[in-house]
């Protein structure tokens, strides 16, 4: 029988090792990995941060909604920096909301300021404050303040009133974390706006007299306003106040480890509870009636929660 032919096979030197087969090469860690794009623009958003504001440690930062935008007027020592040289930031495209991070002293308490926040009815993304939320996330602030204008639910809580949210229903059932895969994702709401928070609040408001009623907000998608028939559905979920923004950015606070504390003001009661007819300069000129009250109570309440962000000794 003849051997095998081994033509066009090139032999092993004698004595030499055979060729090892080598395993498919695993996947780099998660250290390793090139980061991705929103991680790029959060490190740039830092590091223009820290270049525009030198030594600035904020640790409660504050998302001023239609109505609160003087509260700016109130920063001592402030520096603007606009969203647009800030990478992570989005660019805002409604009236009220201009779109200028501020860092300043509020009430001897310093902070940072959002004039402004993109609503998810603008584009349908529900995650679109997420690169300033880790921003702000990654300068080392513990305490996202958020507010905003509302209509009211409720004969008890008039327009001109602010509402403290202890609890929100997330109507229009978007999340800002579609996308995300560890198991982080599976945040825990169920101290979505800190208790403690909003005791030290209630207890310096009562300390002035104030009322500052707590509720449930309700965030529709809107633009558009509801209709009575929503109103009511609405009112029957247990709905206090209702409106178009805040859950999201509470959600993307909670997921990159921030307490949350938020004021709704009211500004007009919702369609179907009264003869008026809303529109966005009606909730506007509503904010407007009431700012001063409002940029107040914010003051108030930062100087009330600062102690729960002070630095471990």
């Amino acid at each position: 029988m003849n051997a095998p032919s081994t033509q066009g096979q090139q032999a092993e030197p004698l004595g030499a090792e055979p060729t090892a087969v080598l395993p498919p090469q695993a996947p780099a860690p998660p250290s390793a990995q090139q980061p991705t794009e929103l991680q790029s623009a959060v490190a740039l958003s830092v590091e223009r941060f820290r270049r525009e504001a030198p030594g600035r440690t904020p640790r409660i930062a504050i998302i001023l909604g239609s109505g609160w935008g003087d509260v700016v007027n109130d920063l001592v020592n402030a520096i603007a920096i606009d969203y647009r040289d800030l990478p992570a930031f989005p660019v805002l495209g409604v009236g009220g909301h201009s779109g200028v991070l501020h860092v300043g002293r509020l009430g001897g308490v310093e902070v940072a300021v959002l004039a402004g926040r993109k609503h998810t009815y603008e584009t349908g993304d529900a995650a679109a404050m997420k690169g300033a939320i880790q921003t702000l996330a990654a300068l080392g602030v513990q305490v996202l303040m958020q507010t905003n204008a509302a209509g009211s639910l409720s004969a008890a809580l008039q327009p001109g009133s602010v509402m403290l949210l202890a609890d929100h229903v997330n109507m229009a059932q978007r999340t800002p974390l579609l996308g995300e895969t560890s198991n982080a994702r599976f945040v825990d709401m169920a101290n979505a706006y800190d208790a403690e928070l909003r005791r030290k609040a209630q207890a310096a408001a009562s300390a002035q007299g104030l009322n500052l009623p707590e509720g449930v907000y309700a965030w529709v998608l809107g633009p558009q306003f509801e209709t009575p028939a929503e109103i009511r559905m609405l009112q029957i979920v247990g709905a206090t106040a209702v409106g178009m923004s805040t859950v999201p950015e509470t959600i993307l606070a909670r997921h990159a480890g921030l307490r949350v504390l938020a004021l709704s003001l009211i500004t007009n009661m919702g369609c179907g509870l009264s003869s008026e007819v809303l529109s966005h300069a009606h909730t506007l000129a509503g904010a407007q009636a009431a700012s001063e009250r409002a940029q107040a109570l914010c003051r108030l309440v930062v100087t009330a929660i600062a102690e729960s962000t002070a630095p471990a000794v």
